[in-house]
C-alpha cells in the first residue's frame, strides 16, 4: 500500500552551480583508486600487491571483520601503488587502468530463477555486496541477516544533488532486474521513494515488486533516515537495508550481463564550476580530468566528494567516494570579512532573519566555507529542531553521546539516525557543533557494545 509523506520541518539550501542537463562520455580515467576508508567499520585485508594485473570484478582485499564480504576492481588494469597512513592503515589501491576494460565473468541469471543464497553467494563474489547497506548504523549489510524491509531514495534533495530522473532515461531493464534481486533478499517489502510535485521517470513510476511512496517537503525529505522514520521506523533488534538507485543498476547488470559494471553518471557542481552538467565516467575515478574538462575558476577552492553538506574534502588529484554521485567545488572561506556581522548582508544565507537577504529566499547563494566563528557552549536555542524532520530530540541526543550515556542513548533514537540526517543541524548551529561527527562517535559506541 503506497503512502504519502509530507515534511514540513527541514531547510533547502539553494546555491549557485547547478549541474545541466547535459552528459558527456567521459574516456577511460588516468588513474582509478578504491579507498577503504569510504567503507565505516571495515578492517581492510590485501589481496594483491604493486604490479599485480586485474580484471573488473577482481577481489582487491576484503573486510577482516567478515571475510566472505569482497571488494573488487571496478577496471581492469595494473595495481600501481598502496597508499597506506597511520599504523599502516590502508588508505587507496591506486590501478592504472587498460584501454579497454576485461571482466572477470559471473553467471546470467534470472533472479527469478535463482535461491537467495545463490543470489547472495554471486553478489559477495562479485564485490556487488558492499552496495547494500543497512540501518542502523550505516554501515554495509550483513548476508547473514534479513532485513524487515528495503528502501530506496529515488530522488536526493541535498544541495546541487544529481536529478535521478534525468539520469535514469535509460536502463530500466537493469533496475528493474536490481529491483527482482533485492526482492529475494527480503521478507518485507521495498519501498520505492519518490518525490511529489516533480514528474518522475518511468524507470520509477513503472517499476514492479516495490511499494512506491511519494514524500514532499524541503531537505532532508530525500535522506534515507527520514524516510525510514515516517514510513516503517526502526525499534531496537530490527534492521532495513538501502540501496541508492544507480547501484540497483549495478546489481541488476550483474545478473543480466554476468559483469561488475562500476560505470555511473556523476554530477560536477558549484559555483567555482565554469560548465557545471553530468560525466558518465565509474566510481573510484580520479576528478583531475573531469575538473580540467569542466573548468575550475581562479582562486582558493574547496573540492569536495558528494554534498555541501556531508561530503568530503578531497585534493584536486583525488578519486570520488565509492558511494557518491556529485562533485561540489565551492570558494574556500579563509579571507576576512570587513564588518562581519555587522554588514546588511543581502548576499549572505541565513536560517533567521539577521541578515536582509530573508528578504528573497529564493535566491541563489555562492557560500564559501567560512564558519564565521568557532565553536562555542552548546545551548539551546531550538534551531536544530526547525530544520529536524523527526520525531527525536536532536540536542538531547548528541549531549547524550558526548557523556556516553547507551541507555539514554537508545531511549533518544540512536538506532534511527546517521551522521547526513544530522547535517542541517550542524548548518544552522551558532555553537558551531559538529553534530555529524557526535553522531558517528554514538553509532560506533552503540556498535561495538553490541556486537
Amino acid at each position: 500500500m503506497s503512502e504519502y509523506i509530507k515534511i514540513k520541518r527541514g531547510l533547502n539550501l539553494k546555491l549557485i552551480g547547478e549541474a545541466a542537463k547535459t552528459v558527456l562520455d567521459m574516456p577511460v580515467p588516468e588513474i582509478v583508486a578504491i579507498k577503504p576508508t569510504d567503507f565505516i567499520g571495515v578492517t581492510a585485508k590485501l589481496l594483491v600487491k604493486v604490479g599485480t594485473n586485474v580484471a573488473a570484478g577482481t577481489p582487491l582485499f576484503y573486510d577482516k571483520n567478515s571475510e566472505e564480504i569482497l571488494f573488487c576492481s571496478p577496471v581492469s588494469g595494473e595495481i600501481i601503488e598502496i597508499v597506506r597512513g597511520a599504523k599502516r592503515a590502508l588508505l587507496e589501491i591506486k590501478i592504472l587502468p587498460d584501454r579497454e576494460t576485461n571482466y572477470v565473468s559471473f553467471p546470467v541469471a534470472s533472479p527469478e530463477e535463482l535461491s537467495k543464497n545463490k543470489i547472495i553467494t554471486q553478489l559477495l563474489q562479485s564485490g556487488v555486496w558492499p552496495f547494500i547497506r543497512q540501518r542502523p548504523y550505516g554501515i554495509i549489510a550483513n548476508p547473514q541477516d534479513t532485513p524487515k524491509a528495503i528502501f530506496i531514495s529515488a530522488f536526493d534533495t541535498n544541495p546541487l544533488a544529481p536529478d535521478y530522473n534525468f539520469i535514469f532515461s535509460k536502463n530500466e531493464a537493469h533496475f528493474q532486474t536490481g529491483l527482482n534481486v533485492l526482492k529475494k533478499l527480503t521478507t518485507g517489502a521495498i519501498h520505492l521513494n519518490i518525490a511529489a510535485n516533480s514528474p518522475t521517470a518511468n524507470v520509477f513510476s513503472q517499476a514492479k515488486n516495490v511499494q512506491i511512496n511519494t514524500i514532499s517537503g524541503p531537505h532532508p525529505a530525500g535522506n534515507i533516515g527520514v524516510q525510514i522514520h515516517h514510513i516503517d521506523p526502526l525499534n531496537k533488534g530490527e534492521i532495513i537495508w538501502f540501496v541508492s538507485p544507480q547501484d540497483v543498476v549495478v546489481i541488476g547488470k550483474l545478473f543480466d550481463k554476468g559483469l561488475f559494471d562500476a560505470s555511473k553518471i556523476i554530477a560536477v557542481t558549484g559555483s567555482q564550476v565554469q560548465t557545471p552538467q553530468y560525466y558518465k565516467t565509474m566510481m573510484g575515478t580520479s576528478i583531475k580530468t573531469i575538473l580540467a574538462h569542466a573548468g575550475v575558476k581562479k582562486g582558493d577552492t574547496r573540492i569536495i566528494s558528494g554534498s555541501v553538506l556531508s561530503g568530503s574534502q578531497i585534493a584536486a588529484d583525488g578519486f570520488l567516494g565509492f558511494y557518491d554521485s556529485q562533485i561540489t567545488v565551492i570558494p574556500e572561506g579563509n579571507e576576512h570579512e570587513f564588518m562581519g556581522w555587522l554588514a546588511p548582508g543581502f548576499g549572505k544565507f541565513s536560517m533567521s532573519r539577521t541578515f536582509f537577504s530573508w528578504l528573497t529566499p529564493n535566491k541563489k547563494h555562492d557560500l564559501n566555507t567560512n564558519l564565521h566563528g568557532e565553536e562555542r557552549p552548546f545551548v539551546m536555542t531550538g534551531q536544530y529542531e526547525k530544520v529536524f524532520p523527526m520525531d527525536i530530540y536532536p540536542v538531547q541526543l548528541l549531549k547524550s553521546i558526548l557523556i556516553e550515556d547507551i541507555d539514554m542513548m537508545e531511549k533518544l533514537g540512536i538506532y534511527e539516525v546517521a551522521e547526513e540526517d544530522f547535517a542541517l543541524c550542524e548548518l544552522v548551529c551558532t555553537s558551531k557543533i559538529k553534530s555529524q561527527d557526535i553522531i558517528r562517535r554514538g553509532l560506533d559506541i552503540i556498535r561495538k557494545e553490541f556486537s
